[in-house]
Order: C-alpha cells, then structure tokens, then sequence
C-alpha cells in the first residue's frame, strides 16, 4: 500500500498507519539511550569507586559488562518478541533500561551498583537487536534513511555522556550521582513514548508469529548470516579496544593524557558521519564491496600509524581509524538491506549481534594481555592489522547482493526420524 506521493505506507495490525516522522521520533528516542548507560561510567568513574568502595576488580568487571550483557541477553530477545511482540519488547527494555540506570545513580554498595547496571545493560541488548527489525517493519522506501538516522543517534547517544559527564560531576559532592542518573531520566520519557506508541500500534504479528522456517539455530546455514556475524563481530572487537586502548597507547608513546584523550574523541566522535553515511551507501551503491575493503585499508593504516609512529602524525591515525570505524553502522544497514521479512531481520539481529559483543568484551582483555606478556604494543597492534583483513574478507562476502531468506529457504529441510 502507498500514499498518494507513491510512498509506501507504514502499516501496523489493523491496517493503522504510522506515520515516517513518527517512526523516525521512535528511533531516535530509542537509539539514544542505548549507550549512556555504558560510556557515562568513564567520566566520573574515579568518584564512583571512592564513594563506593570499588576496587580494580570490580571496575574492570564493570568495563566488561556491556559487551557480556549484550551478548547474552541479545541471544534471548528474539524469543521475547515472539511473546509480546517487537513494540511490546522495546517498551520493556526501554523500562529496563529507566529503572537500572534510575536506581544505580543512588546505589549505597558497589554489589547493587552493578546488578543495577546489568538491568540496564540487558534493555539496552534487547533494544540492540529488535530495532533493525522495527526499521524493517515501518521504513518502506526509507529504509536508507531511518538506518542513518539509528546509526547517526547510537553515536551521539555514546558520546554524549563523555562530554557532559564530567561538567555534571562538577555540580557538587554528589555530582556523579548526577551525572550517571540524568540518563535514567532521558531513558524513562523514552519508555513513556514507547508505551503510548505500543499500545496505539498493538501486538505486532510479525515478530510474534510466522513460519518457523527461520529459527535462529539455522542461521549458521547462510553464508551471508555467518559472514555478517564475523564482520560485525570483529568491527565491534576494534571498536571496544580502541575505546579501552587508543588513548593509553597514545599516552605511552609520549603524548600528554588531555591530547591522547582528544585523540581517541575524534575515534569516537567519527562515528557520527559514519551513521550518516554509511546506510546510503549500503542502500544505494554499487560498489559497497570496494568501500568495504577501503575502511579495512583504513583501519590497518591507522594501527600502522600507531605502531611506527604514533607521536608524530597522531592525528591522522585516529581520522584513519575513525573512519575504519564505519564499519558499525555498515554493518547494522546491512541487517536490514540482506534481509526481506522483519521477522528474518530480527532472527538476523539476534544472530550476529551477540557474537559481535562477545568479542567486544573478549577483545579489550585480549589486548591488554598481550601487552602485558610482550611488554609493548606492538605484538598487539600486529595483530589487530591482521584482523582487520578478517573484518574484509567477511565484509566482502556479506555486502554480495543476497538474501539470508533465499539462503534459508535454499536449505533442504532434515527428514523427521520415525515419519
């Protein structure tokens, strides 16, 4: 069904329409607080471990958890939209995600702090993985669009926190509490929208409902699937180590921590033209697989600096793998544009996306390990250079114009024993 301008129509249950402009306010409050929760512990996590008594252990049990929680409780969301539907589930993660980051901002003992976090960290996994599936379900012809906007939020959301947290810290005795609550205050007026939006919309069948024929355990039988986990999950691997990293091996090369901290910003700061950019080329190019290899060439460009000259050139380092960090939000827009029906999209989600935090929350420790044992970067950046060239090759197979439904529905079905 289209308007009269030829656009296709967002339908939900019942033949009510939901408007773009609607959607497009339901992403952006949604992908917003998907990541404070995570980078707004760095900024004033010296107060936090002095008022809580956190020791070197549970602050780095605390830096783990985002990428744990994403991985294991993403792998579950999928079965939670099949019950409530994929509004229904967003809600509750939204409600997650309010009530954790709520209530840990006035946390008296370190132990309810980071059971708190985990609460919060599983809304943000569960909202991780359905909202491809609600852009695929409402984008229609603007699919392009609503994907740059999911991805363009998702990186202000992460670099918001780092730039106020430390101006809100300073508000007074108690202005960490500040600084970590005023995100569960943004978290709690999305769930307030969401709820409105979910019960306007009802249950939406095609999270809840379908053929079966997609299930998640027979994901592995796409190639394009299990291509797209390994290039998601090694962009997100890079992506937490140069969070963890790139401003301690900037430091130890020899520059002063307020320019090693601008340098891993502009890393971060990079990837909102990436969100940008990249879902209009993933939607529209004919050559994605040229710029897939060109942000793997970026990406070993910039370890490279960093290996044999990081204080000289800095900055054109951090640009290079600022850009190689495009690679996140390809990889989200390809979610969406190699899958047809919303429900694949999110079994799709719900494959790829706990692998990528697994090595997300494996690779920082990883790094630091071998830094440790070889006492100095260079083993470790050697090896984040070749894996970027695993990050290409997966990139190069999953950007092939395919379909994960065709390659599934291409999977002869396992003759039931005893029929």
């Amino acid at each position: 069904m289209s308007d009269t301008k030829g656009t296709p129509a967002n339908t939900t249950e019942g033949g009510r329409t939901l408007p773009i402009w609607l959607v497009g306010i339901a992403v952006v409050l949604v992908a917003v607080n998907l990541r404070p929760g995570a980078s707004s512990v760095g900024p004033v996590l010296a107060e936090l471990q002095a008022a809580l008594d956190l020791d070197a252990t549970a602050a780095g049990v605390l830096t783990a958890l985002p990428g744990l929680t994403f991985a294991v409780v993403g792998a579950l969301a999928v079965a939670l939209s099949r019950k409530t539907g994929i509004n229904g589930a967003i809600v509750l993660a939204l409600g997650a995600v309010a009530a954790g980051l709520l209530a840990r901002a006035l946390a008296g003992s370190a132990v309810l702090f980071l059971m708190l976090t985990v609460l919060a960290f599983a809304g943000m996994a569960v909202g991780n993985i359905l909202v491809p599936a609600f852009i695929k379900r409402h984008g229609g012809r603007r699919l392009a669009l609503l994907n740059s906007v999911y991805g363009t939020t998702l990186a202000l959301g992460a670099s918001l926190p780092l730039l106020l947290g430390g101006v809100l810290a300073g508000s007074g005795p108690a202005g960490w509490r500040l600084s970590l609550g005023v995100w569960g205050a943004a978290a709690l007026a999305a769930f307030m929208f969401w709820a409105v939006l979910a019960l306007r919309t009802g249950r939406d069948p095609v999270a809840a409902g379908g053929p079966r024929a997609a299930k998640r355990t027979r994901m592995r039988s796409s190639r394009t699937a299990v291509a797209l986990s390994i290039f998601f999950g090694v962009q997100s691997m890079h992506a937490y180590v140069q969070f963890g990293w790139a401003a301690q091996i900037y430091r130890d090369a020899g520059l002063e921590q307020a320019h090693a901290g601008l340098m891993a910003a502009i890393i971060a700061g990079l990837g909102i033209p990436g969100g940008l950019i990249m879902p209009v080329l993933v939607a529209r190019s004919p050559r994605l697989r040229t710029y897939i290899v060109g942000l793997g060439v970026c990406m070993a460009a910039g370890y490279s600096g960093l290996l044999l000259a990081a204080d000289t050139l800095p900055w054109l380092w951090a640009l290079f793998l600022g850009v190689g960090g495009f690679a996140f939000p390809a990889a989200l827009a390809l979610i969406t544009a190699r899958s047809r029906e919303p429900r694949v999209t999110a079994q799709l989600s719900g494959f790829i996306q706990p692998v990528g935090y697994l090595l997300a929350a494996m690779g920082p420790f990883a790094i630091g390990a071998l830094h440790d044992l070889s006492g100095s970067w260079t083993l470790p950046l050697a090896l984040l250079i070749a894996s970027a060239a695993v990050m290409v090759g997966a990139g190069i197979r999953a950007a092939a114009p395919r379909f994960v439904d065709d390659e599934l529905q291409a999977v002869p079905k396992r003759p039931v024993i005893g029929s």
